[in-house]
């Protein structure tokens, strides 16, 4: 884990390595500065010198700023190198989800994505930060520190080392029993921001159905169980001050008690025992090896908590997508012909049931091809194995004669357009979204890519024309004009293979006809795929295939299916007026 995690450093890593050289040389200065007072006391203020008061006095000051500008150098370096780290991590997660196929962004919620993305990276920016500069600080410090103490007086110094098994095996059960009760925050953090989303993306049936009393219980009920865990997490992490406050002001006791009796056992003979600066800067180092010890505790609990957060990124960057190029990819698709050979497909492997079973299927290029069937029969699933969006558990798919794993899969994607059944527009004008079909198209290509798509009417319509800003989601276009964006986007490709899945159901009737004809009569080379609900939607297609849980129920013309399909028959009379038909 921390060796990934490590890679996101990159050109920060000098910033990383400065941060911990500034943080020695300020608590080098840190440790003389005790050194230097108990001379100022024992030599100068108690034997009345004011000249080396005063030289003493400028050596306190020049080292104190000399501390202050590395304690400053260290605080710009460690706090550049952690938001670098940060952005990297991010950049680093978002480009790997991005390769993902559809079966690993299965694994992972949007909600948890964009948890990890946010939360999870800063709980470790933080750590991070703390890593390279309190977690530095604090152990060196501690050396020192002891190393001074002990060249003072190591008898009083063994009351320090008396507290750090106790910190230790303290701070030991502490982190044990926090991290397993931050993990479940985190998960219950991917439910809340479900619960948001889901509450954003359908606020309009919230309301339409007064629904906002069901979804404040349900959103104040997450919020609870998030209370619940942190209220418990952090109550398991608040016992790490009282323990440290312990240690620190029975060490302040112990060394001024014992101190005291030295100090007055030596008399007049300051070599004898302990003298009066000697206790001071023994009482100095107490705190600062104390404070070092306190530092680490903080540490310690911020690595209980992101380390959570360090093993959930971890898993988005270790991710590996299913689908990938062979050593030899092919990138030029000769035809649109389709063909499956005894295919069947599994979401995942630990599934049971096939989604589909045993298809074997011919399709020639340039032909129009229906897919009708009820929900849930698997004909979203079966247009999806072409561009490789999942691959076949078992049997082939091939595209022009050549298995679809033999193609480099952006060429083959290029060729294989499709309009999915969740249409999505992008923030952005309408000719910014349509050229996500073709990068360099041309005003005249978009404009004739709409035309066929039945858009270019109501495009013009709008005040800005092919300049209309669209929202996010294509909220301010209806749900016709939206599926009639999106086919123009696909078509702007050219592609071999145009797949149509359910998207023209918010069309009417008039329209979806104007762009099959269209479809017909400018681009006839092109292998046509139309899932659609309604028959009127594929019968005149070269051939309408009959889905049925997952197997392929019938094959054949729109007559011939009427005559010979059961299903496809009882469809098409629910479809007519009254249920009555005319079977011409």
């Amino acid at each position: 884990m921390i060796k990934r995690l490590s890679r996101s450093i990159r050109e920060y890593k000098k910033n990383s390595i400065l941060a911990p050289v500034y943080v020695c040389l300020e608590v080098v200065m840190e440790v003389i500065i005790p050194l230097l007072m108990a001379d100022l006391i024992d030599y100068g203020i108690d034997a009345g010198n004011l000249p080396y008061i005063i030289k003493m006095g400028i050596f306190l000051l020049i080292s104190s700023m000399v501390s202050l500008l590395f304690g400053v150098l260290a605080g710009n370096e460690a706090a550049t190198a952690s938001t670098g780290f940060a952005k990297n991590l991010r950049q680093d997660m978002y480009y790997n989800v991005q390769s993902y196929s559809f079966s690993n962004i299965d694994k992972f919620s949007t909600a948890s994505i964009i948890t990890r993305l946010t939360t999870d990276v800063t709980n470790v920016q933080n750590a991070y930060q703390m890593l390279i500069r309190i977690a530095i600080r604090s152990p060196i410090m501690l050396i020192f520190s002891l190393a001074a103490a002990f060249r003072i007086d190591s008898r009083l110094s063994l009351i320090f080392l008396g507290c750090v098994p106790i910190l230790g095996i303290g701070l030991f059960i502490i982190m044990q029993r926090a991290h397993p009760i931050f993990e479940r925050v985190f998960r219950t953090y991917d439910k809340l921001n479900s619960i948001v989303q889901e509450n954003l993306r359908g606020i309009r049936v919230v309301k339409s159905f007064v629904r906002e009393d069901f979804e404040e219980k349900k959103f104040q009920h997450i919020s609870q169980d998030i209370y619940h865990d942190f209220s418990k997490a952090e109550k398991t992490v608040a016992f790490n001050m009282p323990l440290m406050q312990l240690c620190m002001y029975g060490c302040l006791l112990l060394i001024s008690w014992f101190g005291a009796r030295a100090i007055v056992a030596s008399g007049n003979n300051p070599d004898a025992g302990l003298s009066t600066g000697e206790l001071m800067s023994l009482l100095t180092y107490a705190m600062q090896i104390l404070g070092s010890l306190m530092s680490l505790s903080m540490v310690v609990v911020m690595l209980t908590i992101s380390r959570a957060s360090a093993e959930r990124i971890t898993e988005i960057l270790t991710e590996e997508s299913d689908l990938k190029n062979n050593s030899a990819p092919i990138k030029q698709i000769p035809d649109g012909s389709i063909l499956f050979q005894d295919v069947s497909f599994r979401y995942s492997k630990s599934a049971g049931k096939p989604v589909l079973d045993h298809i074997n299927l011919s399709i020639g290029s340039g032909e129009t091809v229906g897919i009708i069937g009820g929900t849930g029969s698997a004909k979203s699933s079966l247009v999806q194995l072409l561009p490789r969006l999942y691959d076949v558990s078992e049997g082939s798919v091939s595209i022009g004669g050549i298995d679809v794993r033999q193609y480099d899969i952006e060429a083959l994607r290029r060729e294989v357009s499709m309009v999915l059944q969740k249409n999505v527009l992008f923030s952005g004008t309408i000719m910014e979204n349509l050229r996500w079909g073709k990068q360099d198209a041309t005003e005249e290509e978009i404009i004739h890519a709409c035309t066929l798509a039945q858009a270019d009417s109501f495009i013009r319509q709008f005040p800005d024309g092919y300049n209309t800003y669209i929202e996010q989601g294509g909220s301010n276009v209806s749900g016709g004009q939206k599926q009639r964006l999106c086919i123009a986007r696909a078509l702007l490709s050219k592609p071999k293979i145009l797949i149509l899945d359910d998207s023209t159901s918010a069309v009417d009737t008039k329209t979806d006809a104007l762009i099959r004809k269209a479809f017909l009569e400018e681009i006839p080379n092109t292998t046509k795929l139309i899932i659609a609900q309604r028959i009127s939607s594929v019968q005149d297609a070269d051939k309408i295939i009959v889905m049925d849980d997952g197997k392929i129920s019938a094959v054949g013309a729109h007559n011939e299916l009427l005559e010979t399909s059961p299903i496809y028959r009882e469809v098409y009379l629910s479809q007519q007026k009254g249920g009555k038909g005319n079977e011409e």
